[in-house]
């Protein structure tokens, strides 16, 4: 146990054994999508899902459909949905409200004779201050455990794919104990109501969702220890709010790490503490990859060509945090001890997180490593503790496919400056630097 001595927050989880076997990492966006469908229409005991959205287009139809299917085979299936609260009653950036995906589940509700219910869970009384971010499908006594939410792009169902990780976790105790947080903190709960059916207004359950947040902020996995420190183990964290167990969990993960860090995070906007961590660990001899999107491999991304948008700014703000990290640590980046490489593959787009502390600890988390997710929204992860490298031969094949469509950055100029942006872009983000507001939007995205 001596590994975990001088981490504090990682001797105090509880770890549940886990055999090689039944962890399996999923190197393609479709495959994850086929192996989900074919999850759901063997499932025998139950199937709750708790995504960020489950949207209105091919890939959320095919996926509601083969629940419905699933039931119909089998009635008594317990089948739940979780989604975000405001996320689901609100179109797409841009869009009108009554393109809202809660309208097509109440569609699809009266139009079927099955009933499975689908929750809107507001861990916040704005969307602009926090949403349900938490991932993993818990189906029968597998968790299929991603950052994807359910549509076209994050399961590759057309042409496009948002790029992601994907693995399997075959643990009854961990789906179990993954399933009882749903239904202890949701499902009774007076501020989640089901978007299936109608619901009240937001203001109207301001309350409920304050005394909600209040109770998350306590919330934890109901887990019993049961790994020695010579075995391959695996835990669930959760945590919301500044200073939360999560967050202490994902600084641990950095300070325990000797010789290597494998980082990767799409929006480049990492909280002071992890950059703190980064820096000790650089100090200290570590050496450290971080993989993060391109500009144009960021979903917020608009190409110069389309009509300007206020959200486009976003992927080149991203931009400029990268610039200014990768030019005050070149010292490193000159002697090859950081490495920074750019995600792009063509139209497609970069969505992964986690991290690699020699080969020793593997975070699974939908926490993009940003201000957001350690301030605002609720958030969760999956952590193994590996001392004997059995998942080694998974994590250096995930890790030659992430890096497959990189590029290194040898020089903080390879990335573009301020002066090159498009000229809408230039100016929005030299009038919010002047007032200081992209600090704060550094805060809020």
């Amino acid at each position: 146990m001596a590994f975990l001595l001088n981490r504090p927050t990682l001797s105090r989880l509880s770890w549940l054994p886990l055999q090689p076997e039944d962890f399996s990492t999923l190197l393609q966006t479709r495959e994850f999508r086929l192996q989900l469908l074919a999850a759901i229409a063997a499932a025998t005991q139950r199937i709750y899902l708790c995504a960020l959205y489950l949207e209105n287009e091919e890939a959320g139809r095919e996926i509601l459909d083969a629940l419905y299917q699933a039931k119909q085979r089998c009635p008594s299936l317990d089948i739940r949905i979780m989604v975000d609260w405001h996320r689901a009653q609100r179109g797409r950036i841009g869009e009108g409200q009554s393109n809202c995906n809660a309208s097509w589940y109440r569609e699809e509700a009266a139009r079927r004779e099955l009933d499975i219910p689908i929750y809107g869970v507001p861990v916040q009384t704005r969307e602009l201050f926090g949403v349900l971010h938490l991932k993993g499908f818990v189906i029968d006594d597998t968790v299929y455990y991603s950052g994807a939410s359910l549509n076209n792009v994050y399961l590759h169902k057309q042409d496009k794919y948002r790029f992601d990780r994907y693995h399997l976790i075959r643990s009854p105790q961990l789906a179990d104990a993954m399933a009882g947080f749903m239904v202890e903190q949701f499902f009774n709960d007076p501020a989640v109501f089901r978007l299936d059916k109608p619901t009240p207004p937001t203001r109207s359950i301001r309350k409920e969702i304050r005394q909600l947040r209040d109770k998350l902020v306590h919330s934890q996995y109901r887990m019993t220890h049961g790994a020695s420190a010579e075995q391959l183990s695996i835990t669930a964290i959760v945590g919301i709010g500044k200073g939360n167990r999560l967050n202490r969990v994902i600084l641990d993960v950095i300070a325990s790490a000797e010789h290597h860090l494998f980082i990767c995070t799409p929006y480049f906007n990492f909280p002071r503490s992890v950059v703190l961590e980064i820096n000790r660990a650089l100090r200290r001899g570590v050496e450290i990859d971080i993989v993060v999107g391109d500009k144009t491999a960021n979903d917020f991304y608009i190409p110069p060509e389309q009509p300007f948008r206020v959200i486009g700014a976003l992927p080149y703000l991203y931009e400029m945090n990268l610039r200014r990290f990768v030019k005050r640590q070149r010292q490193f980046v000159n002697r090859g001890e950081l490495r920074v490489r750019l995600w792009k593959d063509g139209d497609n787009t970069y969505h992964l997180k986690g991290i690699w502390s020699d080969q020793r600890y593997i975070l699974l988390t939908g926490n993009n490593l940003n201000p957001r997710a350690f301030r605002l929204d609720l958030e969760n992860a999956l952590l193994l503790h590996d001392p004997q490298r059995q998942l080694q031969a998974q994590s250096q094949a995930e890790q030659q496919n992430i890096l497959r469509h990189t590029t290194l950055l040898g020089h903080y100029r390879q990335l573009e400056d301020v002066r090159r942006y498009p000229e809408q872009i230039k100016k929005l983000l030299t009038r919010l630097s002047r007032v200081r507001i992209d600090r704060m939007l550094n805060l809020m995205l």
